[in-house]
């Protein structure tokens, strides 16, 4: 029996093609004409070929903000995908609390970045924020805008407290979707905790921690936002990520050519890195 093919279903996926060309493709072929062309005043453009890419690829200032956003990621991902499935793991399954942690869970992520890069830039003051002065009271010499450790360590506590709750939200509905079945079994057998952990929860949490660990490595890679409002990038530019340096290029020094080019290269760092991530944990699992 042949199946009967409706062409008028094409009209409802049209005006989402529209609005991604006009959204994505359409900026990104601007982005790349800029980045092979020179530009000059009144739309005057000479063509350059690869100039602006060889000009970032043997940048030193490209290779230290590169080096800073993955040092960054790295802590990132090291930090708060296990203190998530932590977190995810100590949540109650049942009762009146869980929509309490729940909500608790959900209301970082509520917030907005500028907001959230502000709060911190307050709390992590020296004279009067609540982080700043505490650490100063007990003895630690914490500056955030004169120390770069003090930086660092204060940019990778706001990102913590920020995104942790989108892995733990992440594992907690993996670990709700586990059948009790398999606890039962468990506990017919004597398995201790740890074994629950290691052979049901773990292997059944794999496609989930995979969804984490991607979401957390492209947004922390592309972090900026928060950063910028709360250090600026500084001290120097010990706080000066990828994503930074690329704007301070742009619109700081109106360098449109080696930004486009820049932009391109960190899209393509980020599309490879997702695809090395996924493709390592995949084949993992078929393992």
């Amino acid at each position: 029996m042949n199946k009967t093919v409706n062409q008028k279903a094409w009209f409802f996926v049209l005006p989402v093609v529209l609005l991604v060309a006009f959204s994505a493709i359409i900026p990104l072929m601007t982005v790349v004409n800029y980045s092979v062309q020179e530009s000059f005043g009144e739309n005057t453009f000479f063509w350059s070929g690869v100039q602006w890419f060889e000009e970032v690829l043997h940048s030193d200032r490209f290779h230290a903000s590169l080096l800073r956003q993955v040092l960054f990621t790295a802590i990132i991902l090291a930090i708060e995908v296990p203190l998530g499935l932590m977190i995810a793991l100590a949540m109650p399954r049942k009762g009146p609390w869980v929509s309490v942690c729940l909500v608790l869970m959900a209301l970082p992520l509520l917030i907005p970045w500028n907001v959230v890069g502000a709060m911190w830039n307050i709390m992590a003051l020296p004279d009067i924020g609540l982080l700043g002065r505490g650490l100063n009271a007990i003895g630690f010499e914490y500056n955030y805008t004169r120390e770069p450790f003090a930086a660092w360590f204060t940019v990778v506590f706001m990102d913590v407290w920020h995104w942790t709750s989108l892995v733990v939200l992440l594992c907690y509905a993996g670990l709700v979707s586990i059948p009790d079945a398999y606890y039962q079994a468990a506990k017919i057998d004597g398995a201790r905790a740890w074994a629950v952990f290691r052979y049901i929860q773990l292997p059944k949490l794999k496609y989930v921690l995979t969804i984490a660990i991607l979401l957390r490595f492209m947004d922390s890679f592309m972090v900026y936002t928060e950063v910028v409002v709360l250090t600026g990038g500084g001290p120097g530019s010990s706080t000066t990520f990828l994503s930074i340096d690329l704007v301070k290029t742009a619109l700081g020094q109106f360098d449109l050519g080696p930004a486009a080019a820049m932009s391109l290269i960190y899209f393509l760092i980020v599309l490879l890195l997702s695809w090395l991530f996924y493709t390592l944990m995949m084949r993992n699992e078929a393992r």
